[in-house]
């Protein structure tokens, strides 16, 4: 078993990594393929969205924040999200839309948030263009989530979701027709679908591309 291609990770590494604004293509650009080039919904009809990719500094090391959806949610019940919605008139940015929903979902304040960038657009088939802010969250905080939209709130640690040991392609079928699509389990939460379609993109935009095997 190969070993994982990023050794260092830290706030200092991830904040020179999204400095230096990239140019990568996204490994995942929406639903429906592994990379998906489209899901079939006209651009123009593609609603604006955004989630935040919140790390956390944890002593020891850091973590992504989770959401998992309430079960009885009729869109994406019980499955793992980053928080995140639908942009709004009043948001002045994209980055706004992400910090607004993700305090209104988990209760995050935004003072513990440090923005450091964002990911490639991914396009969902449900019909939205969701934009991923990446940020560091400072501790210590104190999260309340919606309890009608959130059933639990979890940290995965960073180093498992760029450990290219972890990533899986899978598949299913849906409407007829078969569907790849990116998974990273972590213990008895099954993450896939576009949240894992953009941990992808984060682990795209963070590894060098010559020494990927995805």
């Amino acid at each position: 078993m190969s070993a994982p291609l990023v050794t260092r990770i830290d706030s200092v590494w991830l904040r020179e990594r999204f400095a230096a604004q990239r140019v990568v293509p996204p490994l995942a650009a929406g639903d429906g393929g592994v990379p998906a080039l489209g899901t079939g919904v006209p651009p123009g009809a593609l609603r604006p969205a955004a989630v935040l990719v919140g790390m956390v500094e944890r002593s020891a090391e850091l973590t992504v924040l989770f959401t998992r959806r309430a079960d009885h949610l009729h869109a994406h019940a019980g499955q793992i999200s980053f928080p995140g919605g639908a942009a709004e008139e009043g948001d002045e940015s994209l980055v706004a839309t992400a910090l607004r929903e993700t305090e209104e979902e988990i209760g995050l304040h935004r003072r513990h948030v440090e923005v450091i960038g964002r990911l490639h657009e991914y396009r969902t088939v449900s019909g939205y263009c969701v934009t991923p802010i990446v940020a560091l969250v400072r501790p210590p905080f104190e999260l309340v989530p919606d309890k009608f939209e959130v059933a639990e709130v979890f940290e995965v640690p960073l180093a498992f979701l760029l450990d290219e040991r972890n990533h899986r392609r899978e598949t299913m079928l849906r409407d007829g027709r078969k569907r790849e699509y990116y998974a990273m389990p972590y213990g008895h939460y099954y993450i896939w679908g576009a949240t894992a379609g953009m941990l992808m993109n984060l682990y795209g935009y963070l590894t060098d591309p010559a020494d990927r095997t995805f």
